[in-house]
């Protein structure tokens, strides 16, 4: 772990944290090591929201600077490597939240997938067009309030009306989803964090 850059993501020192994720990526850093301090840095970030010691300008300002960390190595991560298959990933409509959907979508492009982010606020046509359209084998939908698990279910529910779900693999995420939310949505995995969702592509797409 590296102190300085977990301290330097929660305190929201930006200057701090892009000159940090530079250093160690020049220096040969893993990316999912320095995207583990970054999520690290993160965790912190919302702990001291909860308590009230951060407001949502802080909130914003920490998914902004994590936004600027992820090009510096998202950017530097897709000049070489390998395309491992396609990844569709969006957050479900009625949700803006997307903290958790661009930290998968960083390391799942530094592992070598090719990632459509679908964007927040995503209704069930877009991601039916999309599967459609990139024929993936898994997709990916994030939700950070239990007042849309619903939304998630009827999303699940007419992508498999629509004669998709055969060959596909539907993972959902966020913090209030839990095993029995996802049961209940009719999701194949319940992925806690990103590297769960790397792990369960690479064996979906059988990669090595």
């Amino acid at each position: 772990m590296n102190k300085k850059l977990v301290d330097a993501m929660a305190d929201l020192d930006e200057d701090v944290v892009l000159a940090e994720v530079k250093a160690q990526k020049e220096n040969g850093t893993p990316v999912l090591d320095i995207i583990a301090d970054l999520q690290e840095g993160m965790g912190i970030v919302g702990s001291r929201f909860e308590k009230k010691e951060y407001f949502l300008s802080e909130l914003i300002m920490s998914a902004e600077v994590f936004n600027e960390a992820s090009e510096i190595i998202g950017g530097l991560g897709e000049a070489s490597g390998p395309n491992n298959g396609i990844f569709v990933m969006g957050t479900i409509y009625d949700d803006i939240h997307d903290i958790g959907k661009n930290i998968v979508t960083t390391v799942m492009k530094s592992n070598g997938f090719d990632v459509k982010d679908l964007g927040v606020d995503v209704p069930t046509s877009k991601y039916i067009e999309a599967i459609k359209q990139y024929k993936p084998k898994v997709i990916g939908i994030s939700c950070l309030l239990t007042t849309c698990f619903d939304n998630v279910k009827q999303c699940i529910k007419e992508i498999e009306d629509a004669g998709l779900r055969k060959d596909l693999k539907i993972l959902v995420g966020g913090g209030p989803v839990d095993e029995n939310a996802g049961k209940y949505m009719g999701a194949d995995l319940v992925c806690k964090d990103a590297q769960q969702t790397v792990d369960f592509c690479k064996k979906a797409m059988g990669v090595k």
